[in-house]
């Protein structure tokens, strides 16, 4: 029912009611009732605590059966077993080794052998860079695992390319 421009009233037809408006493109059922409406907040709420308990930078307290060693404990500060990031961290580990392998065998074809019976293979610095840089740009980090490993042997602490390319770098192995 409403008013015509009297005040006197009318009554609305079903042409005059607007249609209702359509319901969002949603893959969840929208209900309408008050039980309903409970219903999906649980719902929601319900999954967002199990999410939150998986949640690395959640205030919420994760069980202990997820949390890992505690410090001092065996394990502490490592991947846990059977997970990729153990998994990643083999591979890793592998992939360093053959560079490392793989950097011992180009000091030994392009370096010269020193000492008195020649045993001793040597190289610059300046010369295996130049070389090895063809084969990969991380030659100063593999030659400092290789001298962490005992495989070579050069003096300082750090190579730079240009300043120390006279430094010698002696093969151990």
């Amino acid at each position: 029912m409403g008013t015509n421009h009297q005040g006197a009233p009318t009554m609305q037809t079903e042409t005059d009611v607007p249609p209702p408006a359509p319901l969002p493109d949603d893959s969840t059922v929208c209900v309408v009732s008050v039980k309903g409406l409970k219903e999906n907040w649980q719902r929601w709420s319900d999954e967002r605590q199990e999410y939150q308990k998986h949640n690395p930078f959640s205030q919420d307290a994760r069980p202990a059966a997820t949390a890992g060693p505690q410090r001092g404990q065996d394990g502490y500060g490592r991947p846990l077993q059977g997970s990729m990031t153990e998994q990643r961290g083999k591979d890793a580990h592998t992939h360093i080794g053959r560079e490392v392998q793989e950097l011992c065998e180009v000091i030994r074809s392009i370096g010269e052998a020193r000492g008195r019976d020649g045993a001793v293979i040597a190289v610059e610095f300046g010369k295996l860079f130049e070389h090895y840089v063809t084969i990969s740009n991380k030659v100063v980090g593999i030659l400092l695992r290789a001298r962490k490993q005992g495989l070579v042997h050069f003096e300082g602490e750090m190579l730079w390319q240009g300043q120390d390319d006279r430094v010698v770098i002696t093969l151990l192995q």
